[in-house]
């Protein structure tokens, strides 16, 4: 649930009242009745690490951009072709 910070317009103290989003913001407050007004606060989420960009958008890596694409190589390398024609011997046995 967030937390949101009110401040009294009377007593003059700062409440952090967790609420859900749904729920009335808080109109008095708890210690003297007196009307509150919400604060705008600095949230404490924070995107850290390489995939993250603080603007929200990604930029294209240069270097990237340099290097031609690279052909994806096989996991197991082909056999080769049977030199024969009629069928490989190997490929007899198995069958």
């Amino acid at each position: 649930m967030p937390v949101y910070e009110y401040e009294c317009k009377e007593c003059k103290k700062v409440l952090e009242v967790q609420q859900r989003m749904t729920d009335a913001p808080l109109s008095n407050c708890p210690e003297c009745n007196a009307p509150v007004k919400k604060l705008m606060s600095m949230s404490s989420f924070q995107l850290k690490g390489g995939g993250w960009y603080s603007d929200g958008y990604s930029s294209v890596s240069k270097s990237a951009d340099n290097k031609p694409a690279k052909p994806a190589s096989p996991a197991t390398p082909a056999a080769p072709p049977c030199q024969t024609g009629a069928g490989c011997p190997a490929t007899a046995a198995t069958s």
